[in-house]
């Protein structure tokens, strides 16, 4: 059995899916501390990134990592994502596409555990309950098969 994850392989296709059928693909990302994207567009820890031809210039998608420059607010900025933290692909257009699950990591727990401590400290609570995982973008998923 091989240890290479599947994901880049999907993330790969779908994307190369969605170009060659005219839709527009987009990445909805975990972000953490590995991940570089303006943070003034991140949203409850995510960010949803339209990664079409016409939106992105030198994108590259290794095993390991999403790579590629995009405009924010008229300013280019270079956008680094971990694979791992790939929460989805999907067609703006349709809705098409999938999501992954995503495993903490032990420096994502650690990470985890000072943010609720931060948290804790701020508000004088106690956070009892386990941080919940960032949710996929809404919609039914679709599969269907391609002949």
């Amino acid at each position: 059995m091989s240890g290479l994850s599947q994901q880049p392989y999907f993330l790969r296709a779908l994307y190369e899916w969605c170009v060659d059928s005219g839709l527009t693909p987009y990445l909805t990302v975990r972000v953490d501390a590995r991940t570089q994207v303006p943070q003034g567009y991140v949203k409850a820890g995510q960010i949803v990134l339209n990664v079409g031809p016409s939106a992105v210039r030198n994108i590259q998608m290794d095993n390991d990592w999403v790579t590629f420059s995009a405009r924010f607010g008229g300013a280019s900025h270079a956008i680094q994502v971990p694979v791992g933290n790939v929460l989805a692909i999907y067609a703006k257009e349709t809705g098409e596409g999938m999501s992954f699950e995503h495993l903490l990591s032990d420096d994502d727990e650690d990470a985890m555990a000072s943010i609720d401590a931060g948290e804790s400290a701020a508000t004088g609570q106690e956070s009892e309950d386990e941080p919940s995982p960032p949710q996929p973008p809404k919609g039914k998923p679709q599969l269907r098969v391609v002949k």
